[in-house]
């Protein structure tokens, strides 16, 4: 098999289409075909369903579907090594992120990342942490911001903590001014997140206690808050998710010191292209100099 035929196949499962794979790489319907037939054959199994709905991968294409992606990545990492070489700035990154890092972070990193290394590009990936944690495996993604207690047995390096807090309806009373207590909460309803979305939190409500699962199956932080400002409950998060919010509700520090610990993770450290290691050493110096200034000290609210 050749690295055409590698190219094919992704080109392929991505489109979920021959006739869109073949408009993406510049080759005839017919000429792809061919190559996925052969791969096929050499292979001695099928690798794509094909249906009215359109192409799939079959169970082996999917197994084989991580494999060949690393391949082409590293193709893409000897590029970027023989341009470096050559004196030239450029390359690819590809960055997983959760919401909250993305709304915090993505904006001012990648405007100053690309002023300094303008001929590099980069493309970000959102999701949850099961989702980044996937794509790194998958060679979907070079990086990824997670938290420490979804990294599993990735490689990583922690960027930054932030703390544990409580989200409240407006003008919510707690017994002690300016925080609340881990007793007072295990009398509260709360608004979760589903699995994969928040692991940190539910980590922290299972040693406290807590419910962990009520009656909300919330994918996304803004929908959380949401109902949090409409009565629905109380939720714990993280700090960095409320920082940019704009909504009508306050946000109690707690009477424990509890926080999540972002990292930032690969696959692959020891073997990453230029333009990766660019990335990471940017993102690593960056984060870890930034001061947090904003941890809570008493109550306050998020709308300005």
């Amino acid at each position: 098999m050749t690295l055409l035929s590698y190219q094919v196949f992704m080109a392929v499962a991505d489109q979920g289409s021959f006739q869109k794979a073949a408009q993406t790489l510049q080759l005839t319907p017919s000429a792809v075909s061919h190559a996925v037939a052969s791969m096929e054959e050499e292979l001695g199994s099928p690798l794509f369903v094909r249906s009215r709905r359109g192409v799939s991968l079959t169970n082996y294409g999917k197994e084989l579907f991580p494999y060949i992606k690393n391949v082409l990545n590293s193709d893409e990492y000897l590029r970027q090594a023989v341009a470096q070489f050559n004196g030239l700035q450029k390359g690819s990154v590809r960055l997983g992120t959760f919401n909250s890092a993305c709304v915090e972070w993505m904006p001012g990193l990648l405007k100053d990342f690309q002023r300094e290394y303008p001929n590099m590009r980069v493309e970000i990936y959102q999701g949850t942490y099961d989702d980044v944690n996937r794509w790194l495996r998958d060679g979907i993604v070079d990086l990824g911001f997670l938290s420490s207690l979804s990294v599993g047995d990735l490689k990583y390096e922690p960027v930054y903590e932030d703390r544990i807090v409580c989200v409240t309806p407006r003008g919510f009373r707690t017994k002690n001014p300016g925080y609340i207590t881990i007793e007072e909460l295990r009398t509260q309803k709360f608004v979760t997140q589903m699995e994969g979305c928040d692991a940190d939190v539910s980590s922290f409500m299972k040693k406290y206690g807590l419910p962990v699962r009520g009656n909300s199956y919330i994918i996304d932080d803004m929908s959380s808050i949401a109902l949090v400002m409409g009565g629905y409950g109380l939720c714990l998060v993280p700090e960095l998710v409320i920082r940019s919010l704009n909504f009508p509700v306050d946000v109690y520090p707690l009477d424990v010191d509890e926080k999540r610990t972002i990292v930032l993770a690969s696959l692959h450290a020891a073997v990453q292209a230029p333009a990766v290691q660019k990335m990471r050493d940017y993102i690593v110096t960056r984060l870890r100099a930034q001061k947090d200034t904003e941890h809570p000290d008493k109550v306050r609210s998020t709308d300005h």
